[in-house]
């Protein structure tokens, strides 16, 4: 059913929408019976009567510190603002995915600012890089914070709980407008990363770009991506993250879920509704709106929520 006055656990259309106003700053999984659910922080309302069980992660992506344009005049602050909510949860992750664009500019100081405020989770946290984490002219900022122990640009793969985690990079040389690109090295990695793992694993692969094609014009879509999807088709549930495009959409196709994760720093417009992409200045007073609110669909019989790319109000 629809989201209104009380869902069938009691729990209050408005109490719901209070924790659901950064939703799309930050994503909960959880997994159960080792397949992943996105849970859009509403977990934060119903944790003390329904606890979540098995392995629980939190995806945040696209923070941009350093930007201070209007869309956004305080990229920093509203990143810290998102922290802040992941400290209050009441259940704790295990750990925080970043999906990529750390920084806005690959500064130092950028660099710096991110991890000050990002530790104050207190939670380990898993990077992959955005095009504005590769910026500086050796390329060399973002490996040296957080690329020890990774294969080529930063691609590597993880276990936790009988799932298996593979983070790949599609940013690089990328072109103004350009589909992302994972390369023959990366993909002939993963391939290998995969080989002999039962097909009964649940996969959660996590990168930057969209490894679908959401709007090519825009380069919203990642070159070779099927060829990345070719490698998991046999295997039952795979779980596909990014960010970049600045706004939740999700696509579900055979045993692949695919997932988006909107902002921390500012929203971007939908495919095909404006020139180009790029910040997106709104009101002042929707700008937190348009950061975090995404509208909910509980369905009679299943505990999954759907996050859905439809703003709260507007």
């Amino acid at each position: 059913m629809s989201l209104g006055d009380h869902d069938e656990n009691g729990v209050s259309r408005r109490k719901v929408l209070e924790c659901m106003t950064w939703a799309g700053t930050g994503v909960l999984w959880t997994l159960s019976g080792g397949v992943p659910r996105s849970l859009g922080l509403v977990d934060a309302a119903r944790a003390a009567e329904q606890p979540a069980s098995g392995l629980t992660f939190l995806q945040i992506s696209d923070s941009h510190v350093g930007f201070d344009k209007p869309a956004n005049p305080n990229a920093t602050g509203t990143l810290e603002e998102a922290v802040n909510r992941i400290k209050a949860m009441p259940v704790k992750p295990a750990f925080m995915i970043h999906t990529g664009d750390i920084s806005h500019l690959s500064k130092a100081a950028e660099f710096d600012d991110a991890d000050r405020i990002i530790s104050q989770s207190r939670l380990d946290v898993h990077y992959v890089p955005g095009e504005h984490d590769f910026l500086d002219e050796d390329v060399k900022l973002y490996k040296e914070r957080y690329g020890k122990g990774t294969r080529g640009s930063g691609w590597y793969s993880f276990d936790a709980n009988g799932v298996h985690f593979v983070g790949l990079v599609n940013v690089v040389d990328l072109k103004a407008g350009g589909l992302g690109n994972l390369g023959a090295e990366q993909l002939a990695w993963l391939e290998q990363d995969l080989k002999g793992r039962s097909k009964s694993t649940p996969i959660v692969v996590f990168a930057h770009i969209p490894l679908w094609t959401v709007y090519p014009q825009w380069g919203w879509g990642t070159e070779d991506g099927g060829r990345a999807l070719d490698s998991l088709k046999g295997f039952g549930s795979v779980t596909v993250l990014n960010g970049h495009i600045h706004q939740v959409m999700q696509k579900v196709e055979g045993n692949v879920t695919f997932h988006t994760a909107r902002s921390t720093a500012f929203p971007q417009p939908a495919p095909g509704t404006a020139p180009s992409p790029g910040p997106m200045k709104v009101e002042d007073a929707r700008l937190r709106s348009l950061l975090g609110i995404a509208s909910i669909d509980f369905k009679v019989g299943d505990e999954r929520l759907a996050i859905i790319d439809t703003p709260l109000a507007g």
